[in-house]
Order: C-alpha cells, then sequence, then structure tokens
C-alpha cells in the first residue's frame, strides 16, 4: 500500500480490508478501508489508528514517511477497536508521544491497556493543538456514535478529520470521492452513504443537527472531510454535508418498502397485489425478503423509503422469527417520520399482525390500521383486499409526505439530486 498526501505535509496511512464482509452484523460486501492521517511538521502527529490486524501496513506507511520514533502526538478520534487497536504497537515505536484524547475515550482506553506508561492530553471542545505550522481543533462528538467520540480540524488546510461521521464502508485503490466516482459512479457512493448511516448514525439524528449546527457556530470552513472509513471527500464537501442534514431531518423518498418473510408462500403471495395496489396510487414500490436479504440491506431499504409494509406470517401465535428479528434491529436504530402498515397470513389462529402493529406503535411510527390478514392461502377476493389495502396505504404515505416534506419528489435517495 502507498501513503497519499491529501493535503500539504498531511498524509493518509491507513489500510485497506478487501475481504471483510462482516462489520459487527453489518455486511459489508465491498469491504472497508481502516483511514488514519500522518502530519509531517515541526511536531510530528499521528491521527487515529487502524484495526489491528492490519497495525503492520499503517506502521510500514508511517515508516516511508518518517521515523516512528519522532511521532510526537497521537489523536485518538474514537476508541473502537476498527480505530484504536493498534495503538500499542504505535506507542511501543513512539514511547515519548503525547496521546490527546476526549476524557471519556481515556476511560475506555484504560479498559483496553495498561495506560500507565504513557502521557496523556485531555481535551474538549474548542481546544487545540499547534503541530508547528498547523493548528488542530478538537471538537467533540458524543454518542456520534461512542460517548468518546471527537473530531479533528486542521485549520490551515480546511480539513475536518471526521472519525466515523461521513464515512461508507467501501474498499478502494483510490482515496478520493472525484476519483471513487470517476471509476464507479456517483449513484454507487450515495448507496454506500445512505447504507452507512441507516445501520450505524440512524438514531443519532438530532446529534447530527446539533454537531453541524455546533461547526456552523465555531466557524470551522470545510473544504476537505476525511472519515476514518471510506472515501475522502475532496470534491464536494458541502454535498456528504447536505446528505448527513437531510438523513438527519428524517427525510425520504416518496417510495414504499414491502419487507416480509414467509412460510409456505400465502404471505408472499400477498406482495404481488398489494404492491400493484401501490403502484396504481402512483408510488414506487420494493419488494424484500429477509432470509433472501442481509439485515442491514433491509435496514437501509427501510430508511430510503418514506412507508413500509411489514408482512409476517403466524407461527406459535406470535410473529415469525426473522420479521420478530427485523423489528428488534430496527427498534434499536430508533427511527422517526416513518409511516407503516403490516400484513399477513395464518392457520387456525392469528397473532402475528397484531404483534407487529404493537411493536412499530412502540417505535412510536406512524400506522395504518388494521392492516390486512388472511386465512391459509389467499383467494381472489383476499388479493383484491390486499390490492385495496396496497392503494389505501399508498395514498396515506403521499399525504404524510406531503405534511412533511412538502411535494419534493424524493431526498436521500441516491441518483436524486438531493
Amino acid at each position: 500500500m502507498r501513503t497519499t498526501e491529501i493535503k500539504p505535509g498531511i498524509h493518509w496511512v491507513g489500510a485497506i480490508d478487501w475481504a471483510v464482509r462482516d462489520f459487527h452484523g453489518y455486511v459489508t460486501p465491498n469491504g472497508t478501508t481502516y483511514n488514519n492521517y500522518l502530519i509531517l511538521d515541526t511536531h510530528i502527529t499521528l491521527i487515529d489508528t487502524v484495526k489491528h490486524d492490519f497495525a503492520e501496513y499503517t506502521v510500514e506507511n508511517i515508516r516511508s514517511l518518517a521515523d516512528p520514533a519522532k511521532i510526537e502526538n497521537v489523536v485518538i478520534n474514537h476508541i473502537e477497536n476498527d480505530h484504536m487497536s493498534s495503538i500499542g504497537q504505535i506507542m511501543e515505536l513512539a514511547p515519548k508521544a503525547t496521546i490527546y484524547i476526549t476524557d471519556r475515550g481515556k476511560k475506555g482506553l484504560d479498559r483496553f491497556y495498561d495506560t500507565s506508561r504513557w502521557t496523556f492530553k485531555i481535551v474538549k471542545t474548542g481546544d487545540t493543538l499547534s503541530t508547528g505550522t498547523k493548528t488542530i481543533v478538537f471538537l467533540e462528538t458524543p454518542m456520534l456514535h461512542w460517548p468518546d467520540s471527537m473530531m479533528s480540524y486542521v485549520k490551515e488546510d480546511k480539513l475536518l478529520i471526521s472519525q466515523d461521521a461521513f464515512g461508507q464502508h467501501i474498499a478502494s485503490a483510490v482515496r478520493f470521492d472525484d476519483e471513487y466516482c470517476d471509476q464507479y459512479s456517483v449513484t454507487t457512493l450515495e448507496h454506500a452513504v445512505v447504507d452507512y448511516y441507516a445501520n450505524i448514525l440512524m438514531p443519532f439524528g438530532q446529534l447530527v443537527k446539533s454537531k453541524l449546527a455546533e461547526v456552523q457556530k465555531l466557524g470551522l470552513d470545510i473544504d476537505m472531510i476525511a472519515p476514518d472509513h471510506g472515501v475522502i471527500w475532496r470534491k464536494d464537501p458541502a454535498k456528504i454535508l447536505k446528505m448527513y442534514l437531510d438523513m438527519a431531518e428524517g427525510k425520504a423518498a416518496r417510495k414504499i418498502v414491502i419487507i416480509y418473510d414467509t412460510m409456505w408462500h400465502s404471505t408472499e403471495h400477498m406482495t404481488t397485489p398489494l404492491a400493484e395496489g401501490i403502484k396504481a396510487a402512483g408510488v414506487e414500490v420494493e419488494v424484500v425478503k429477509l432470509r433472501s436479504t442481509p439485515m442491514s440491506v433491509a435496514i437501509k431499504k427501510f430508511w430510503e423509503c418514506r412507508g413500509a409494509l411489514i408482512g409476517t406470517p403466524t407461527l406459535n401465535n406470535i410473529m415469525f422469527p426473522s420479521v420478530a428479528e427485523f423489528l428488534q434491529h430496527l427498534k434499536g436504530l430508533r427511527p422517526k417520520s416513518r409511516m407503516v402498515g403490516a400484513f399477513g397470513s395464518f392457520g387456525w389462529g392469528g397473532g402475528a399482525v397484531k404483534e407487529a402493529y404493537e411493536v412499530l406503535k412502540a417505535m412510536g411510527l406512524e400506522t395504518v390500521e388494521p392492516g390486512i390478514q388472511v386465512m391459509y392461502r389467499p383467494s381472489v377476493e383476499d388479493d383484491e383486499k390486499c390490492f385495496a389495502f396496497g392503494k389505501q396505504f399508498a395514498e396515506r404515505v403521499l399525504e404524510y409526505q406531503r405534511k412533511l416534506q412538502g411535494d419534493e419528489p424524493g431526498v436521500c435517495r441516491p441518483g436524486k439530486q438531493l
């Protein structure tokens, strides 16, 4: 791997993980990167480390630029393992370096290492570190997405090193957004952004908005954003800021997703007339079968759309296990501003659709009730009822979308202008 100079004297020295396909339960079909940055200045400074499996790569990259023993400062923006767990190797090579970290970050680091050998400087929002010709301004971002999290802003270069925020799980031989889009597409990159936000940052919308407002209040002029995963935003950092603000405000596409699972295809059969009814109301629709789709993909599909219909057969008087698991994942992400409904089939006793509504309402989502259920295999009359319910649900979603967003055709949707 080669280093990349992202700003004068500031180098990417991270690692590319082409093989990872599971990131704590989040499917990563395109791999990821572990980005960290070395500032070559009067006082050599390393910002973040990498996942411990890749420590040798970041050390090799650092050595290609400077003697690691000459590192005077190490900034730890976030103590999650993929960013911090090679700190031991780094400090062995640079034992005299001072670690700059938040108070909560230091307390967390104490749980992983014997930190008594190391020198620390606890920082908070507005504190600065001079590397010689450059000034790093620290910005605490607690719960984006861990309590210890912070960002580092290099004032002279208008560079925001943003840890997990604004990242994507993409393994790529190129480092910048414009290079990636030239090689692949803008849509592919936007999909990766939405996927990352939906599965990691969805619960923190209010915090995202408040932190973006704080950046504005601090007067931080940003012309590059360097996250700890994926590509670096140099062509149009305003675009990713706008995407995050839209997602934080709960904006979504004028579209409905049907997310379901099935035992003997009866619930699956219902998805066809439901989808036809939705289309008849002039709304786009997509159908997702849970056992054929990674959980993180189903979460992303839910987040992109203003409306969702959840389909579940009844098993032992409760929801089908894969549907219950999906809703449990969704509950932890605390979605807002979405309209939902439920449907499903049953044999001699129901219960699943009722339970689905109870879970959805407990999340605080807007519901269209009572949904629709069929006994055993759907009949022609049941198909007609499903069509009617799909159309009714779509019309309600259109009303809800207009209420929330005016007449916007769709936002936070890959391939659409945001």
